[in-house]
């Protein structure tokens, strides 16, 4: 597989706020690991469907969300990867976000089966 292509059609799906071609790159039983949360992981959610619908929240709190000057890294070898992006959007109330960051993949079959993302804290 070819990991490197694959964040970079994850980046673009992701920018196309087409959650079928993002979908179409996680296992079935993929693990997302959002920034905020009540644990130190943050949120933690299991399998395609809870996987889908918080992935959805992002477009639903961020409708304009965008990623960009990406960077994607990958090890073929340990079926690894990471992008580096800057989001940019406008919340629902208004207030403007921009804040750099990362997600770190695993892959397994040639899927995402786990996504890790970090974010800057903007204070």
């Amino acid at each position: 597989m070819d990991i490197r292509a694959t964040l970079a059609e994850l980046c673009s799906a992701f920018n196309a706020h087409d959650i079928d071609r993002i979908m179409a790159c996680f296992h079935d039983d993929c693990i997302l690991e959002m920034p905020r949360g009540e644990k130190p992981w943050g949120a933690r959610f299991t399998g395609r469907r809870d996987v889908r619908a918080a992935l959805l929240t992002r477009f639903e709190g961020l409708p304009d969300v965008h990623y960009a000057d990406e960077e994607h890294f990958a090890d073929e070898a340990a079926r690894t990867g990471m992008s580096k992006w800057l989001l940019t959007g406008t919340a629902r109330d208004g207030t403007r976000k921009k804040v750099r960051g990362c997600d770190f993949y695993t892959f397994r079959d040639g899927k995402v089966v786990r996504k890790d993302s970090y974010w800057k804290i903007v204070e």
